[in-house]
Parts: structure tokens; sequence; C-alpha cells
């Protein structure tokens, strides 16, 4: 990771997360399980931060993910430790981010323009669309846009939506096939080469709750938690200059280094002053 540094505007800049995905051995069982031996050498993220960054306090709960890929998919899993796992939303394309929700951002090309965003929540309902700019550049998002193929699947470490007992958590697994993804992926081949760089990053929404009627609610007028992998500086997931790399590796775990992008600081400055410019 690359130290704090000064951008064109003058502002600290600390270069994003970065993690090296190798290639998977075989699949992952998508069971929402991280059990299976696909997983085993697949290293942790850092645990999750606050949106804002590490000035603000500490999650409450434990969040991390994996990463590993093959010539078939991008797979994803994460762990969210929670003690009181519930879920209210169960058609697909909901707002999922109005329950607690675990979420990923991916940017194939890296240009901040055309991207997509995946939400799921413990239920297993997830909402998928298509950005096609961000939302400070004034980009629709395409709602009815569908990741073809995409499968996933959610396992809770407890009793879901039953607040008479304590739960450890959920975990999802994602599996997004390179021939969605190549739509977005204008200058990366789909699936990448060894040594690419995507930008990726993952939220994850946390509200807090009460009980009424037996039954958990999200408490009136109080805010979400918003945590995430690769702190973003504010709370706006929409700023793909600030999301993570992932460098794809086809060597041996631990065989390849994070190589961080040492024009980023520059490109940050800019995409922080033209409200997203593509980058060229």
């Amino acid at each position: 990771m690359t130290p704090p540094c000064q951008s064109q505007t003058g502002k600290p800049f600390i270069h994003p997360k970065g993690y090296v995905c190798h290639r998977a051995i075989t699949p992952p069982r998508i069971d929402g399980k991280l059990d299976d031996v696909a997983w085993a050498d697949a290293a942790w993220t850092d645990d999750f931060l606050d949106i804002e960054g590490d000035a603000k306090p500490a999650p409450r709960f434990r969040t991390r993910a994996k990463m590993l890929w093959d010539d078939e998919c991008f797979y994803v899993g994460a762990e969210l430790i929670e003690p009181h796992v519930w879920a209210t939303l169960t058609e697909r394309d909901s707002v999922i981010f109005n329950d607690n929700d675990f979420e990923v951002f991916i940017d194939p090309d890296g240009d901040n323009h055309q991207y997509y965003e995946f939400e799921i929540n413990a239920l297993g309902t997830f909402w998928d669309l298509l950005l096609i700019k961000p939302y400070i550049a004034g980009g629709p998002a395409v709602n009815g846009w569908d990741i073809r193929g995409v499968r996933s699947a959610v396992y809770v470490d407890g009793t879901l939506n039953d607040p008479r007992d304590i739960d450890r958590g959920w975990s999802v697994e994602i599996a997004f096939p390179w021939s969605a993804l190549r739509e977005c992926a204008d200058k990366q081949t789909s699936p990448p080469k060894d040594g690419d760089q995507w930008r990726v990053n993952f939220s994850r929404v946390q509200w807090r709750h009460e009980l009424r009627d037996g039954k958990y609610a999200k408490i009136a007028g109080q805010k979400e938690d918003n945590w995430v992998w690769s702190p973003q500086g504010l709370i706006d997931m929409h700023r793909p200059w600030m999301w993570g790399y992932v460098q794809f590796s086809t060597g041996a775990p631990g065989s390849a280094r994070f190589l961080p992008d040492a024009l980023l600081p520059a490109l940050h400055a800019a995409s922080d002053c033209c409200g997203g410019a593509r980058v060229a």
C-alpha cells in the first residue's frame, strides 16, 4: 500500500485498497458457505471500515470478503458478523439497502463509467443494476438490466428473523459470469489476463433496529451505517475512482505482489474536480 501523498487539489490522498485475486483450482460451490476447498487459500480482505474512513468509529460488527476467479466467473464470498440476522424484502430488484445488505460494485476498465452494482440481503433477494456514469455526473441507473447467469446464495449462521436468540451472522457467495461483465470491459479482456486490475468495492449497509410486536424493525429517524472495504471519504459509494483494485493472478497463492497505480493520485484529483469524469 502506498503512503499518503498530495493530489492535484492539495488534499491528502491515500491509495485505495488492493487485493491479489488468485485463480481457483476448482470452482467454489455457490451455497453461501465459504467452507469448501476452493476458498481455503484465498486471502481475506482487510476488515471493512466506515465509508468515510478510519477517522470515524470502527464498525460495530466485523465484515470481510474473499475473491477468486477462473475461466467462467469472478467469485466473491463475504462474511458478515451479526447477532440479529433479519431481512424483509423478497422481490428481485427491490431497493435492497432498505434492509441490511451486502453490496458489490465492479468497474472492469476503471474509467468511472458503465459499472455494475449488486446488492443482496439475508433472504437472498438481490438487486442488480447498471450505472451509465456516477450520480454526481448525472448518470442514470438502469434498473431493468440483469447480470445474465449470475448465481448467488446466502447462509445464515443462526435463525433468520427470530429475535429470541443470538445469531453469529450470515455469509454470501456470488458468481459473476465473465460473459455478463464483458459488456462494460471496453479496455480489458473478460476474463482478465494475469496482472490485469479491475476496480471493485464492497459495502455493507446496517440499520439499527428495535423490536415491535416481537419482530425486528428499523429505529425511526436513525440513519444506516455504511461499512466498506475501500473507504470512499464520504457517504457515497458512486465514486468509482475511490474503489479498491483487484489484481488477477494465475500464480500460486502468495506468489504475486499487488502493484499500486502510480498515476492514481492525479486521476483521483481529476475525477473529484470533474464530477466523475471518464478516465481516457
